[in-house]
């Protein structure tokens, strides 16, 4: 895990043994997360109360991005079936996983960091993406063009080719929750057998990088991206995993 040549706190490079664990080919998507919805009564993804990430004189911005996610009632935005579900906080991760845990009676949870971490590198170790060290516009959503951010968006999940393990879109279309809290410094300290990162914080983590990002730094494998709590996003979706 990690990257010798980026921020402190993806140093040091380490090893850390996971134990077998299924993910999800795909981030979890507006049909699927519409079940959920549709079975529970959760709350449809929608623009509320403004994320800290919105401050700063970005509401008017996060407003017009996040329009074309916004659901009517129990219903996705048309046409974005099969895209990954966005606007979505880290409780309702975890409330969908609760409820897919019930309805297939298995253990389904979002994944740790260091799962996630070795679930995208696809079993190429030291590369900076999944597929080598060279960003690739044919292998993932991302913004390539800074002034096109109003033009762009989320895809279809599957359009880019998969990574070695066959999992599709672990960098770019839409940043993914990892079940962490962030600690700096815990990648010194960490447990190097089934991390389960620290046991409290102020900061959650999304890894993977997104449609929105033209700095291809994000896209990379060992990046860490740290939010406040309350964060949601239209460029936030996640992915599960289950142990087998």
């Amino acid at each position: 895990m990690g990257a010798a040549d980026a921020a402190a706190d993806e140093r040091p490079v380490h090893r850390v043994h996971v134990s077998e664990f299924f993910t999800g080919r795909f981030e979890v998507t507006n049909d699927e997360y519409a079940r959920f919805v549709r079975a529970t009564g959760h709350p449809a993804p929608a623009v509320g109360e403004l994320p800290l990430v919105a401050s700063g004189g970005r509401d008017a911005l996060f407003k017009e991005l996040s329009m074309p996610y916004v659901w009517e009632g129990q219903e996705p935005p048309h046409g974005h079936g099969n895209h990954p579900v966005v606007l979505v906080r880290f409780e309702d991760a975890q409330a969908y996983c609760r409820w897919l845990s019930e309805a297939i009676e298995r253990v389904v949870r979002l994944p740790t960091e260091a799962e996630w971490e070795k679930a995208a590198r696809g079993g190429v170790e030291g590369r900076r993406y999944p597929w080598g060290d060279a960003v690739d516009a044919s292998r993932c959503n991302y913004l390539d063009d800074p002034l096109a951010k109003h033009q762009r968006g989320t895809r279809p999940t599957g359009t880019y080719p998969p990574n070695a393990f066959g999992l599709c879109d672990v960098v770019g279309n839409v940043w993914e929750w990892v079940s962490d809290w962030y600690n700096s410094e815990y990648y010194g300290s960490g447990e190097a057998n089934d991390p389960l990162g620290p046991d409290h914080g102020s900061l959650r983590i999304v890894r993977g990088g997104a449609w929105v990002n033209d700095d291809v730094s994000m896209l990379r494998s060992a990046c860490r991206h740290t939010v406040p709590p309350d964060t949601y996003a239209y460029s936030i979706g996640f992915r599960v995993v289950c142990t087998p």
